[in-house]
């Protein structure tokens, strides 16, 4: 394959997020010019500010596009739609979309980005490994207790830094334009069984706590996050996990010629690096 784009510039959004930062970086160590978009940084990209998104689009080759809080959430179909039409407008020639794995309303808002004509590579993922080292479980393992609505539902946890390779070929490799890439880890695992994962390198005491939907909303509530957002969440990761997500792909193999990284590597690395230390 060709990396066409190598020598042209490429708009990262949400580049201080788990995703974003690891594209980021990848995309500089492979010679590419990078714009890091966020709230605050010298690129100032904000979903809730439309007009931050074209002067960081324009002159731009192409863009990562990772929409936060969900490409499920309510309001997403509307803001991929009127970010197809400004990429198109700033001369933009391909989007790498960031999508999850088995969320009906997730692609809706692909659909609606796609309306834009522009070269749309479409990445979904599975729940990433990282949740539990830099993420919405992070509390929960340093606490000894994880709880989330899963029950005994086995996920195949994608590792971000996997995701993140997939992007960049997609970003900067012909042969992506067009193609939904469905991306999971090597093996299922319940949330018990992670947790035992990540007892076990860390030399920590983590158990998971299976909650119901409701139980789950209302400790959201309890940490500051709104009613609606709460039970919007809640929703959310009940139906990801109600089965229909419990297989493996061979995504990452397909793209990198590789298989993905294992939940018990990852464990064993961020142990190592000190994330639960």
């Amino acid at each position: 394959m060709t990396e066409n784009l190598k020598q042209e510039t490429v708009l990262v959004t949400a580049a201080t997020g788990k995703t974003g930062r690891r594209v980021a970086e990848r995309l500089v160590a492979r010679g590419v010019n990078v714009r890091a978009g966020s709230r605050k940084g010298p690129v100032l990209f904000d979903w809730e500010d439309e007009s931050t998104w074209g002067p960081a689009l324009r002159g731009a080759d192409a863009a990562y596009i990772a929409y936060f809080p969900d490409l499920a959430a309510p309001g997403a179909p509307e803001a991929m739609r009127a970010l197809g039409r400004v990429a198109a407008e700033s001369g933009v020639g391909r989007l790498v979309l960031l999508s999850g794995r088995g969320e009906p309303d997730a692609v809706v808002a692909e659909e609606a980005l796609r309306e834009s004509g522009l070269d749309l590579t479409v990445v979904r993922a599975s729940f990433f490994a990282q949740n539990f080292s830099e993420g919405a479980m992070y509390e929960g393992v340093l606490t000894g207790e994880i709880p989330f609505p899963a029950g005994e539902t086995a996920e195949p946890f994608i590792d971000a830094d996997d995701l993140a390779d997939v992007v960049v070929a997609a970003l900067i490799e012909d042969g992506h334009a067009g193609q939904v890439h469905e991306l999971t880890g090597p093996r299922l695992l319940t949330f018990g069984e992670v947790a035992a994962e990540i007892g076990r390198a860390s030399g920590r005491e983590v158990r998971y706590v299976p909650v119901s939907g409701v139980e789950y909303a209302e400790m959201l509530q309890q940490f500051g996050f709104p009613g609606p957002e709460s039970e919007w969440l809640s929703g959310l990761f009940t139906m990801l996990l109600d089965g229909h997500n419990a297989s493996l792909t061979d995504g990452v193999r397909r793209v990198l010629g590789r298989e993905p990284k294992d939940f018990t590597d990852f464990a064993k690395a961020a142990a190592g690096g000190g994330a639960w230390g």
